[in-house]
C-alpha cells in the first residue's frame, strides 16, 4: 500500500538492471522516470545506485553523472580481476548493509532489482523490522521467489517509460 506520507529509500542494483534491459530489449533504462514512478508521489528519503567502475569502459563518467542528474547518489567499486581472467563485481552485501542501516528511518524499501540473493534481505526487513518491501525489475528476468515473496513486485517491463531504445545498447 502506498500513501504520500510514506518514507521512501530506494536501492538499485545497476549492473543488474543495465543487463536485464540490454540483454531483454536491446535498451536502457530512463532512470530519472525510474525514480520518479517508484516513488510515486511518497517522501523520498535517499535513492542510492550501486555501480562498479571499471578502467576499460567508455563513456562510464557521464553514465555516472546522468545517475547522479536522477538525484541518486553513487556507491562504486572498482571491479575485482582475479589471477586467471575471473572478474567480480558484486555490491549484494553493501546493498543489503544500506537497506537496514537505512531502514528505521524509512517506511517503504524499494529495491531494484530481480535477483533471488536479496530474498533474505527481503524476508529480515519485512518481518525483523517491520516494514514495507517493494521489488522492481523486469519480469522476465527476475527470480519467482523475490516477485512472490515481496510485498509489490513492479514489472518495468509494464511501464513503456522506462525503457530507452537504443540503437548503441
Amino acid at each position: 500500500m502506498r500513501y504520500k506520507d510514506q518514507r521512501v529509500g530506494i536501492f538499485v542494483d545497476i549492473q543488474n538492471l543495465y543487463h536485464s534491459a540490454k540483454n531483454l530489449y536491446k535498451a536502457r533504462v530512463n532512470y530519472k522516470e525510474l525514480i520518479k514512478e517508484l516513488t510515486g508521489g511518497r517522501k523520498l528519503i535517499r535513492a542510492i545506485a550501486y555501480v562498479v567502475k571499471s578502467d576499460t569502459a567508455l563513456g562510464e563518467a557521464s553514465f555516472f553523472d546522468a545517475l547522479k542528474r536522477c538525484g541518486m547518489d553513487l556507491r562504486v567499486k572498482d571491479l575485482q580481476i582475479y589471477p586467471g581472467g575471473a572478474k567480480k563485481a558484486d555490491w549484494d552485501v553493501g546493498m543489503a548493509v544500506d537497506a537496514i542501516r537505512m531502514s528505521d528511518a524509512l517506511d517503504a524499501i524499494v529495491l531494484v532489482t530481480g535477483d533471488g540473493d536479496f530474498i533474505p534481505l527481503v524476508e529480515y526487513l519485512q518481518y525483523g523490522a517491520g516494514k514495507i518491501v517493494e521489488v522492481a525489475a523486469f519480469g522476465r528476468s527476475a527470480s519467482g521467489k523475490i516477485k512472490e515473496i515481496a510485498d509489490e513486485f513492479i514489472d518495468l517491463e509494464s511501464m513503456p517509460k522506462m525503457i530507452l531504445r537504443s540503437n548503441r545498447a
